[in-house]
């Protein structure tokens, strides 16, 4: 069993709210213990799972320290749990794999899950490429994402004065968090691409906030959705994929993946 979740924006909005996400996403991980740690089964976290992270050599953010806790422990007892970076958390340097233990992915990833070749990324770099916002989005992200960039960056600004901007441009610039139609149509239309283009026989993406298991000619688009508004979660069987939604005391199937409002 493979469970994904994605957009978790711990430190978005209020303290209160961050804890709470917090706590529910523990809560879920643990209802899947016996599957992940015991049976073999992995976890994958596709990405802004902090609304701001910037490491540096010896700091690191002072958030997410329970959730942080419990991966270290399922790492250390030997369980398979993967990070793939987002438009909000690119700037790891190494701590999450030296110290938690995670694998991180800077990129898209291609593992076979279930016997399933599938393609896993956060989704921020495949927007529609014929409209002009997409287009600059698409050529700033290398930029952003460059270990240079980030390392003059970490260089130039002392930890309290890079993370207290970074917060301000992400609270200035940065959208509400709510599921946008424009994204949700463009990752589905990137899906149906990479599964027409490649040998990929399932999409997995987050980034628009929008659940979706959608069927395609060449294979199946699976969303997980947005975990800090929706809880909403997906998980991989030999069955096949399957979305949730935590209750805060048990995961409840979506039958319908249609747009939701949250």
């Amino acid at each position: 069993m493979t469970l994904f979740v994605s957009d978790l924006h711990l430190g978005r909005g209020s303290r209160e709210a961050t804890r709470e996400a917090e706590q529910d996403a523990i809560s879920l991980l643990e209802s899947y213990e016996t599957e992940i740690v015991d049976e073999g089964g992995r976890l994958v976290l596709l990405g802004d799972v902090f609304h701001e992270w910037i490491e540096y050599k010896h700091l690191v953010p002072k958030r997410g320290l329970r959730l942080l806790g419990l991966l270290a422990g399922w790492c250390d007892a030997g369980a398979e749990v993967h990070y793939l970076v987002g438009n909000r958390d690119p700037w790891h340097v190494d701590w999450m794999e030296h110290e938690v233990g995670v694998r991180l992915h800077r990129g898209a990833w291609t593992p076979e899950i279930e016997g399933v070749r599938t393609y896993i990324g956060h989704g921020d770099g495949l927007r529609h490429p014929q409209r002009a916002a997409s287009r600059f989005l698409h050529r700033l992200q290398p930029l952003v994402r460059h270990p240079h960039t980030a390392r003059l960056y970490r260089t130039l600004l002392p930890g309290d004065t890079g993370f207290a901007l970074a917060r301000w441009v992400s609270r200035t610039f940065g959208s509400e968090g709510t599921p946008a139609l424009r994204s949700h149509l463009d990752l589905t239309e990137a899906a149906h691409t990479i599964l027409a283009t490649t040998d990929a026989e399932m999409v997995v993406l987050g980034h628009s906030h929008q659940h979706a298991l959608d069927a395609a000619p060449g294979g199946t688009y699976l969303n997980p959705g947005y975990w800090f508004g929706a809880r909403t979660f997906a998980r991989m069987t030999r069955l096949g994929p399957e979305l949730l939604q935590w209750s805060g005391t048990e995961a409840i199937p979506l039958t319908s993946p249609a747009l939701a409002t949250a």
